[in-house]
């Protein structure tokens, strides 16, 4: 129970918080810019009112997420300062283009805010969105470069008392993970904002409302579902080749892959004998790990007993691994059977088994997102720079994280039951068929 540990413990209860309100900042403003554009091109109000109804939610968990994000950005110093002191001039250049990022969203979502129905042409308020898809998306595209650094470090050379000279940052910022990286992480980010804005509808839909706002609220991000999920196996493909080349040590762990070997099996859960490293009770597929690790039954997959044990990772992330994959050939089932009920046109996609699954699939895509990011991190262990500097030599020697574990912990359970308080009294007495019949109203009357 020393620093390290309260130092891994908080961060991680840190990231793990602010990848939920991440997630949601990142990927609601595409939402709520296609709500809009439809609703201009098909002059649909309830589009429009989507865009409007989303947008107000949007701005609630930005709040958190800028206090969840300041909390990381101050622990990167107080937690892991030998880190910042080692790697500090490298990653400076992201981290400072993501607040920039973060600035420059903040400042289109005012102006897009506080100028509905402003324009005479109401496509010009659509233009306004374009910036804060802009500035969210870049924002987790910079962050994610710092985390993708940490995976692959480059950009630099280590001088002989073990500094890091000819510093590139550009070079640091396009290192080998960052491709990979990014794709999953943005493709994902949108995954999962789709099923959360399903899952609201699903849920009124199935509670008897059959008012079209909700179906056409499911029906946009069902669609929308079904293109990020086929977009994030593609992002998650190209993570496995990724892995297989610059960090063999991880897929291996998450694979339960001891030997060396072609025509290597993929394992589905199971349980691990750690006395003879056999996998029990698995569902095993042959030659797909060497398939996802280079598109052909004759890759050869590097085994952990090729690599050292003191640089092993956790065996545990291989159901982390297991978890996120399952989750996401879950929700692109959902969202297909639904576009195929819909696209039968007998009514069917409203069945409530149907329903129930993507009220289901909302949840499930935290927890994906939430498995993802523990098994991008831990995964690297020993590491916090692979191959440079590990954990256990970068995090600060005091004795009061402990304490500030607890404190941090309440401050992110007040912001929780703030944030969902704050936005059940903001939709609960403004239910979405009244708000559209005054929005009618209003128009009428201009």
């Amino acid at each position: 129970m020393d620093s390290v540990f309260w130092s891994r413990v908080l961060t991680e209860t840190t990231l793990a918080f602010h990848i939920i309100w991440a997630t949601i900042g990142v990927g609601v403003p595409v939402f709520i810019s296609l709500a809009e554009y439809w609703g201009i091109r098909t002059k649909d109000p309830h589009y429009i009112l989507l865009a409007r109804r989303w947008t107000r939610g949007f701005v609630i968990t930005v709040a958190v997420g800028v206090v969840t994000g300041t909390c990381i950005g101050i622990m990167l110093s107080l937690l892991w300062p030998k880190f910042m002191q080692l790697a500090g001039n490298i990653i400076s250049l992201p981290l400072f283009m993501e607040t920039f990022a973060f600035f420059f969203e903040a400042i289109f979502l005012g102006i897009y805010l506080y100028t509905w129905d402003r324009f005479k042409k109401p496509i010009i308020h659509w233009l306004t969105s374009i910036p804060i898809i802009i500035g969210s998306t870049m924002s987790a595209v910079f962050i994610t470069m710092v985390n993708a650094f940490m995976n692959t470090p480059a950009g630099f050379t280590i001088a002989a008392d073990g500094k890091l000279m000819d510093i590139d940052p550009i070079a640091a910022m396009l290192n080998p993970a960052t491709p990979s990286k990014v794709a999953h992480v943005v493709s994902s980010a949108y995954l999962t904002s789709g099923f959360l804005l399903a899952a609201i509808a699903a849920y009124h839909i199935l509670r008897g409302n059959k008012h079209a706002y909700y179906k056409k609220a499911l029906r946009l991000t069902m669609i929308a579902g079904l293109i990020f999920s086929l977009l994030t196996f593609v992002a998650g493909d190209i993570s496995g080749k990724f892995l297989a080349k610059y960090q063999p040590a991880k897929l291996a762990a998450a694979e339960w892959h001891f030997e060396t070997q072609s025509e290597a099996p993929l394992y589905f859960g199971g349980v691990l004998d750690k006395e003879t490293n056999e996998v029990h009770y698995a569902i095993k597929i042959p030659n797909a790990l060497s398939i996802l690790a280079g598109n052909s039954t004759k890759t050869e997959v590097i085994g952990l007993n090729d690599i050292p044990k003191e640089n092993h990772p956790p065996l545990y992330i291989h159901y982390l691994f297991d978890i996120m994959v399952a989750i996401g050939v879950y929700l692109a089932l959902v969202s297909a059977v639904f576009l195929y009920c819909w696209w039968r046109k007998k009514g069917s996609e409203w069945n409530k088994w149907l329903l129930s699954a993507i009220i289901l699939g909302g949840p499930l895509s935290f927890i994906a997102i939430e498995c993802g990011w523990i098994f991008a991190e831990v995964g690297r262990l020993p590491w916090i720079i692979t191959g440079i500097m590990r954990v256990d030599k970068a995090a600060t020697t005091s004795d009061s994280v402990a304490l500030m574990t607890i404190l941090f912990s309440i401050l992110y359970l007040i912001l929780t039951i703030v944030a969902l308080v704050v936005l059940n009294r903001l939709f609960k007495n403004q239910p979405a068929e009244a708000e559209l019949e005054n929005m009618l109203a209003g128009e009428q009357k201009g």
